[in-house]
């Protein structure tokens, strides 16, 4: 499966496609975790995982309060039913969700340069990191409601068995982050940690957290500091958002992410000498460095527009 090369942009009227990798180069855009996907970081390895049942909880939280609502009101039968289609079915979909088991996250080991992406059969690839690809990408539609844009950062892998069936040969993972320089955000997540450090991305914040730092918590914290904007904040937040309840489920369902049970990934996974590090290859190295190249010309440009 081709892919066009990593800086290569694809527009069309209501689209636009932007193609991060192979080669994972530099975006410009610094990492940022916007959907919680890191599950667990060290030197070795990165967890990344797909699993936010809080952000459809956050979703779904305002439409149903919206409906309820309407129907104080102006009661009618027929925002009910419009209730339970919009609404009704997505928390359906959610409850279901909370009794399945999360999904394994796909592992970057960046000692070795390669990356573990369970599948469902119980199987597992190893998959060389610098034939991973990705891509943000943004599609736009217009009503009479105005213009909507939606987006995605797909990231696909290659399965390394060329003996592999035509069902088995791709597998992609998609994070409904709204493309563009968001999805550039989320990659350099990935990308800065196995091309820079583990310094250079955040910490995972997907685990039981300190008090301090939980929706009630945070409440009560800014409430001794006399913060009153940062009480209604949080307020607000619970109320209207459901972060509250969002927290709650996440916590359920996250509260201890699963780890890869696979006894050679165990083995794969543990620490190597630096001198046994896995290298970049010299593709990679120049178009980095040509890269660096164009990010810094843009920057003085930009600059210089600043103070002309």
């Amino acid at each position: 499966m081709s892919t066009p090369p990593a800086g290569t942009t694809k527009k069309r009227m209501l689209s636009r496609n932007d193609y991060l990798a192979p080669l994972p180069i530099p975006t410009g855009e610094r990492p940022q975790d916007v959907l919680n996907t890191i599950w667990r970081k060290n030197e070795v390895f990165l967890d990344i995982g797909n699993y936010s049942i809080g952000s459809a909880v956050m979703v779904l939280w305002p439409m149903v309060l919206l409906f309820a609502l309407l129907n104080y009101i102006t009661p009618d039968p027929l925002i009910w039913g419009g209730a339970l289609i919009i609404v009704g079915i997505p928390i359906l979909l959610v409850v279901q969700g909370l009794f399945r088991e999360v999904p394994l996250p796909v592992r970057f080991n960046r000692q070795r340069r390669e990356v573990c992406v369970p599948r469902d059969d119980g199987q597992y690839w190893i998959v060389p990191w610098e034939t991973v690809t990705a891509a943000a990408t943004q599609h736009s539609s217009v009503s009479q409601a105005g213009k909507a844009t939606m987006g995605l950062l797909i990231i696909g892998f290659e399965n390394p068995d060329p003996q592999a069936k035509e069902d088995n040969k791709h597998f992609s993972l998609g994070f409904n982050c709204g493309g563009g320089t968001t999805a550039m955000a989320l990659w350099e997540c990935m990308r800065s940690y196995m091309e820079i450090s583990p310094e250079a991305v955040p910490e995972s914040r997907v685990g039981v957290a300190p008090y301090e730092e939980t929706q009630i918590g945070s409440i009560i914290t800014d409430l001794r500091k006399g913060n009153l904007l940062g009480v209604l904040w949080g307020i607000f937040c619970i109320t209207i958002l459901g972060t509250y309840l969002a927290e709650k489920l996440q916590d359920l369902k996250l509260s201890h992410p699963p780890n890869l049970p696979y006894p050679d990934i165990i083995e794969w996974s543990k620490p190597l000498p630096p001198e046994q590090w896995a290298k970049r290859s010299p593709e990679l190295e120049d178009a980095i460095v040509k890269r660096d190249a164009e990010l810094a010309a843009q920057a003085e440009q930009a600059l210089l527009m600043e103070q002309s």
